[in-house]
Parts: C-alpha cells; sequence; structure tokens
C-alpha cells in the first residue's frame, strides 16, 4: 500500500491509500490473461507495467532494509504523479508510462511547486518547506537520457535500469 502525499502548501488532495498486488504474474492468472504477448498488448498494459515498476523500486528499498519512503500525488484536478521517492527533505517524483518515447509525461511534476514556495510557509513553518529533486519518467526507452520539453532537470529512465 502506498500513501499518498499531502502538505498544509497542497489543496484538494486525494487521502486515500493506492494498492498494488506485489505478484504481477499471480494478477495475470486471477485475471486471465492467457499470454504474456496478450497481456502487454491487452487493456490492462500499463496498469501492469506501473505495478511492476513501482514493485522493483518498492523491493529495491524493502531488499536494503529500509520502509520505503513512497508516495504518491493525486488531486481533484486530475493532476497525479504515480511515485513520490521522499529522501533527507527532498522529493523525487516520478511517472511511469508504457512507451519507448513518452511525451509530456512531466507535465504534472509541477503540482509539487506549493511544497517549495516560500510563500506558503509562515516563519513557525518554514521547516516544512521540502525541496523538488531530479523528476523520473520510468519507461520502454532504450537508454537514460534527458526528458525532453520539460521544465527542470527531468531524466527518461529505461524500466530495465530499476
Amino acid at each position: 500500500m502506498i500513501e499518498p502525499y499531502h502538505n498544509n502548501a497542497l489543496k484538494r488532495v486525494v487521502k486515500a491509500p493506492r494498492m498494488y498486488f506485489m505478484d504481477t504474474g499471480l494478477a495475470a492468472h486471477l485475471t486471465r490473461w492467457s499470454s504474456p504477448e496478450v497481456l502487454e498488448s491487452g487493456a490492462m498494459a500499463g496498469t501492469f507495467f506501473e505495478t511492476y515498476a513501482v514493485t522493483e523500486i518498492f523491493k529495491s528499498f524493502a531488499n536494503t532494509g529500509q520502509t520505503p519512503p513512497l508516495y504518491y500525488y493525486r488531486d481533484n484536478n486530475a493532476r497525479e504523479i504515480d511515485l513520490i521517492v521522499w529522501q533527507n527533505g527532498t522529493l523525487y517524483p516520478i511517472e511511469i508510462k508504457k512507451s519507448a518515447n513518452p511525451s509530456g509525461a512531466t507535465k504534472h511534476f509541477n503540482a509539487l511547486d506549493p511544497v517549495s514556495d516560500d510563500s506558503n510557509y509562515d516563519d513557525m513553518s518554514r521547516h516544512l518547506k521540502m525541496n523538488i529533486g531530479t523528476g523520473s519518467v520510468i519507461c520502454l526507452a532504450n537508454n537514460l537520457r534527458p526528458a525532453q520539453r520539460s521544465r527542470g532537470d527531468n531524466l527518461v529512465v529505461p524500466v530495465w535500469l530499476i
């Protein structure tokens, strides 16, 4: 289960947790997808790809004995960030797309701007301010590269690197 990220500076944020089924093979069997080819091109292909990527990231933290600092973001304006890694006071947004060349995948990363903006905090709550780190788009790209037409330092990360 992944909890939503929310902060006093963020408004109208969905606060329900998101659940991932950690065993994609069993999930495919239970949903009666008959072969990997059908699963790859079926209606749930993107969802299974996202589940796989989140599970691998979750396991990378769990296998080192750490509690995974994973969150997601969604608000009532349909802005969504699939995964946020929160480490050392820095938020790292991650979008997951089943595409080799995702376009516009980083467009919702600016939803986190209010948590890094000084104007949203009074003198007593300045310590709540977060830094926004390098964003990532996990996808089916062949190699690591900068995200095209994105604001900030965002990367396109091949799924095989996670």
